[in-house]
């Protein structure tokens, strides 16, 4: 199969087949724009430069960048991996309908120095618009007729976003190729617009992403695009699904980008290949043969490298990437090829997202429950012991037998940024009492990244979900909810979804927001895999 060519040749039928319906080879036709992506860069260089100029004119600082998934976790990686570079302004990415989180950045604010940047490829992201106007209405109260000047917008064309962004009179509207899907948008305005903000040199990452785009061109062994998603795909195939990454401190960031584009792309039909991302290094021994291992150098006498050879000699299998943070833009392209690559041999569209709507459409019944009758629909109900839970589990649903089972730890408790200890130490202890890999998603942002691979991908997954009480309740402006209620609402809609598509899950419920979670969580250690 002349692989290679035919996607360069935006040929929809590689990734599909010739006998798939017109109406999915077109659509997939309207979602390679990524492959221009890297030379469309230099045309935006001086509409970038202009902007960010602007910005510095009237000394705004401070960038609050509203936006889920493929809108946000680009900049989310330049923010954490580069950082702010000379001359570059300060960025807080907001992701979440956490009452504590948005709290906390409400409570923080400068407006005189602050530009709220909306980003969303549909325009109509149910996170972004609440969180477009709850900053909204606190600019409009302090700033007036002049509040545009501290919202900005990326979005496709024909957007509601793009008319609300012009009828408030928005500083600026980027509009993206409407052929980019999100997760394949990090080198359009979606990750170039907070590229500039941050300080980036935006000639080096266009760069650093041709020479790797023309690389990805060679139809051999040669192509690191095509030798990558070849790993993913070939050993996803042998039972080898739990694709393990290990990474340098300085690009750990990177990790939840790839997370998203290769578990969103190939996680459905029931195939997929599962990131295993920031899950702590352990002995060799605790690695179950249900995994292959991607080792990301920056360094050839670093930890990672020591990881890789004691992985090689234990007969694991390991990919090596040798790169660099200066090196990010190319980085970008090879793994958006490599994933492309691997949906055509895994014979998956890549280019879709089945069960991510199925999501949204049970967290709006939720929301539609209680407006209606005052509570959430909780089905099965809690038993009420120590906390609350519950439980779905059908026994008689077929597993895929070839391969072993993952436990996907799902964290929709208050926001708190050291909690993530705590996950790896569960993560740890997971993995050596019972050999099994980990994933931890904070809620609702996983929604929009593994989320399609825990209702698509492979039944293998023991899904545990956490919840918890919130200490405040904030209005969301226009609607008849609050942001507590819209994330209690999201938690439930997940359940539903996973119980609806067979999935194991159980749900955890803490009434107070101060409980210890790190009590709750040792006793999930003891009870996972009962």
């Amino acid at each position: 199969m002349d692989l290679v060519n035919r996607i360069w040749r935006r040929d929809p039928a590689v990734f599909v087949g010739e006998n798939a319906p017109p109406d999915v080879l077109a659509a997939i036709a309207t979602r390679l724009g990524w492959l221009d992506a890297p030379a469309a860069i230099g045309e935006q260089t001086a509409m970038l430069a202009d902007f960010v100029a602007g910005i510095r004119a009237d000394q705004l600082s401070h960038i609050v960048l509203l936006g889920m998934g493929g809108s946000s976790l680009c900049a989310e990686v330049l923010a954490d991996v580069g950082g702010r570079q000379a001359g570059g302004v300060r960025m807080t990415v907001l992701d979440t309908t956490d009452e504590r989180a948005i709290r906390r950045t409400t409570d923080t604010l400068d407006l005189n120095t602050t530009l709220f940047l909306v980003a969303s490829k549909s325009g109509s992201t149910l996170e972004v618009s609440a969180l477009e106007r709850h900053f909204w209405e606190i600019a409009r109260e302090a700033k007036g007729s002049s509040a545009g000047r501290h919202f900005a917008a990326i979005t496709d064309p024909g957007t509601s976003l793009e008319s609300m962004a012009s009828g408030k009179r928005y500083r600026r509207r980027f509009i993206n190729p409407p052929d980019i899907g999100g997760r394949y948008s990090a080198l359009s305005f979606f990750g170039l617009v907070p590229a500039a903000l941050l300080g980036f040199d935006i000639a080096a990452l266009a760069a650093s992403a041709g020479a790797m785009t023309d690389a990805c061109r060679a139809d051999d062994a040669g192509n690191p695009g095509l030798a990558l998603g070849t790993f993913m795909a070939t050993e996803a195939q042998a039972g080898r699904d739990k694709l393990t990454l290990i990474l340098p401190p300085a690009l750990a960031a990177f990790g939840g980008w790839i997370e998203q584009l290769v578990a969103e792309s190939t996680g459905k039909k029931g195939e997929g290949v599962l990131p295993i991302v920031g899950e702590p290094l352990g002995p060799v021994r605790e690695y179950g043969a249900d995994r292959a291992f991607v080792v990301v150098l920056a360094d050839a006498k670093g930890a990672e490298a020591t990881a890789a050879r004691d992985l090689e000699q234990a007969g694991h299998r390991v990919f090596r990437i040798e790169t660099s943070v200066a090196a990010l833009g190319g980085e970008f392209f090879r793994w958006e090829f490599a994933t492309a690559v691997a949906g055509a041999l895994l014979g998956v569209n890549p280019f879709d997202e089945p069960n991510v709507r199925e999501a949204k459409t049970r967290t709006l019944a939720q929301l539609d429950a209680r407006a209606a009758t005052g509570v959430f629909r909780i089905d099965p109900p809690f038993a009420k012991g120590d906390g609350y839970s519950r439980r779905h589990f059908t026994p008689d649903e077929p597993r895929v037998s070839a391969r072993k089972r993952y436990v996907a730890l799902l964290d929709f408790l208050p926001s708190d940024p050291g909690r993530a200890k705590l996950f790896d130490t569960l993560r740890a202890a997971l993995r050596r009492r019972l050999g099994l890999a980990t994933t931890y998603g904070v809620g609702p942002r996983y929604l929009h990244s593994t989320g399609q691979f825990h209702k698509g991908g492979p039944n293998t997954g023991i899904f545990v979900l956490l919840t918890a009480t919130d200490a405040s309740a904030t209005p969301v402006p226009g609607t008849d909810y609050t942001f507590s209620a819209l994330k209690q609402a999201q938690a439930l809609g997940d359940f539903d979804a996973l119980a609806a598509n067979g999935r194991e899950v159980v749900h955890y419920h803490l009434e107070s927001p101060t409980a210890d979670f790190s009590v709750t969580l040792e006793k999930l250690i003891s009870q996972i895999g009962t």
